[in-house]
């Protein structure tokens, strides 16, 4: 199984393709997606969405994993994150491409074990994991190789509930 790990913003989206085999995770790719401020919105979404879309073409994933929308004051910030995600989950529902979408709390309990684990944490077990030779970076892309091996290590369910994890297609 193929999992395109998505960690969504406007300035920087996070991305990580993570190959599933078994009981095995290896990293095919990460980075992240750049937009420039002094672009307007909808070019900057239009940056992403054919970014994506490359990702998708050249990966061939089963499966989208992205995180949900966290935000604790900054509505604004909430607000272009959430049209960054729209933008990912349209790329990925144009292609018939199921989602997972996981909170932080639930990536960091599926990578660490404990859903309140600080950055350097999820980092360290990325790089455990994944065998990687250093950390991830940008963080960005270090947290949507977290989400990718979130969805392998629930399967597709969230811890939460007992049915699938929410998905769009």
């Amino acid at each position: 199984m193929i999992v395109l790990g998505i960690d969504p913003g406007t300035a920087i989206m996070g991305y990580g393709v993570v190959e599933y085999k078994g009981s095995r995770h290896r990293a095919l790719t990460y980075g992240a997606l750049r937009t420039a401020k002094e672009d307007d919105m909808p070019e900057r979404l239009r940056q992403l969405f054919a970014g994506v879309n490359q990702l998708l073409d050249q990966y061939q994933p089963d499966v989208m994993a992205i995180e949900e929308l966290f935000f604790n004051r900054n509505v604004t910030t909430a607000l272009t994150v959430g049209q960054a995600r729209g933008v990912a989950l349209l790329a990925a529902g144009l292609r018939g491409i199921p989602v997972g979408e996981y909170t932080p709390l639930q990536v960091k309990q599926a990578v660490v074990g404990y859903g309140r684990a600080e950055k350097h944490q999820v980092q360290y077990m990325i790089r455990r994991l994944l065998g990687l030779a250093e950390d991830p970076r940008p963080d960005d892309a270090a947290d949507a190789l977290a989400v990718a091996v979130c969805y392998c290590q629930f399967g597709g369910r969230d811890s939460w509930r007992s049915g699938p994890a929410r998905e769009n297609i």
